[in-house]
């Protein structure tokens, strides 16, 4: 409870501080929005805002979007995307083994909250680069259990389940938001178009900070035993879920549970702490579409769909592999 007392006040001062000095410095009256000063940066002329090139690209997140936001939706309220806009499933199944998960209230909280950006986010990318239906999502509690016993290498016992606690909650969540940002950092390269690069940083940047907030959540309770399991902690989870990613991907590590075991491992190889988990110099990781296949599918193989998407994900790049197969 100390713990987790000081990480709270800690992020208060941190909101806090900056809005105490601010007020210090007197401040130049707000502009009104049509103001010419709250433009964002022209582009250059003859620029186009998406690129014929971009749109596969986008549109490839929405496998992942669609996954998080009918998880987060349907733990804390018991419904999913469906019910607040049935529109941007355009005829998409409807997500099997999802519920309304035993959460207390601030987890509740967060995970509504996290749905709802997940809904913004699909809507933000078929506006801007078109979409397709939602693809077939097995997000019931059985596919959960066959991750967390291969992750942990052991049959658990009682099977996990994801719906049961909201330390479970968390720890489910954590495999998500990783694969989505590093998704989302990875297309940065290739994209060209102007709105094109402005809506994947927006999203990136929210999609950073929903991982970071999972992170956190869990890290706090890093050393505590994760009930029925009492062999295992908290920290033991993620850093097992993390190796499982690795290995499913396939490209090496590029994830890291909530506490490294070496310093060595940590920011300036001088903390144990990993709430953000970032490479060298604390830059964020990246994968490319074919990893995150891999790790969606549980397969190892983006040409082979299974685990979270059994009937694979949708979209050029992701049917383009089916292709190759």
């Amino acid at each position: 409870m100390a713990r987790a007392r000081d990480a709270a006040l800690l992020l208060l001062a941190s909101v806090l501080l900056p809005l105490a000095a601010a007020t210090i410095v007197p401040s130049a009256p707000a502009a009104a929005p049509e103001d010419p000063r709250c433009r964002a940066t022209a582009p250059r002329r003859g620029a186009l805002a998406v690129y014929p090139s971009d749109m596969e690209q986008l549109q490839f997140l929405l496998n992942a979007k669609f996954v998080e936001a009918e998880w987060f939706l349907h733990a804390a309220l018991g419904r999913g995307v469906d019910f607040l806009d049935r529109n941007l499933s355009a005829g998409g199944p409807r997500p099997s083994g999802a519920r309304k998960a035993a959460l207390d209230f601030r987890t509740t909280e967060v995970a509504a909250e996290l749905g709802y950006q997940e809904v913004g986010h699909i809507r933000a990318i078929r506006q801007a680069v078109g979409g397709f239906p939602r693809p077939a999502i097995d997000l019931g509690a059985d596919r959960f259990a066959m991750v967390m016993d291969d992750a942990m290498g052991v049959r658990l016992d009682p099977p996990f389940d994801p719906y049961a606690s909201s330390v479970n909650f968390l720890l489910a969540s954590y495999v998500f938001p990783h694969i989505t940002a590093a998704a989302t950092m990875g297309i940065s390269s290739s994209l060209m178009g102007f709105l094109s690069k402005r809506l994947q940083a927006s999203i990136l940047a929210v999609e950073a900070g929903q991982d970071a907030v999972i992170r956190l959540l869990l890290y706090q309770r890093a050393d505590e035993a994760v009930p029925p399991y009492q062999g295992h902690t908290v920290a033991d989870f993620t850093r097992r879920i993390s190796e499982w990613r690795n290995r499913m991907s396939g490209c090496g590590a590029k994830d890291e549970g909530v506490k490294v075991l070496d310093r060595q491992q940590g920011a300036e190889r001088r903390t144990i702490s990993n709430i953000l988990g970032a490479g060298d110099d604390s830059l964020g990781f990246q994968r490319t579409p074919a990893e995150v296949l891999r790790i969606l599918y549980g397969s190892r193989n983006e040409q082979i769909p299974g685990g979270f998407l059994p009937r694979g994900a949708n979209g050029t790049i992701a049917r383009g592999f089916f292709q190759l197969a």
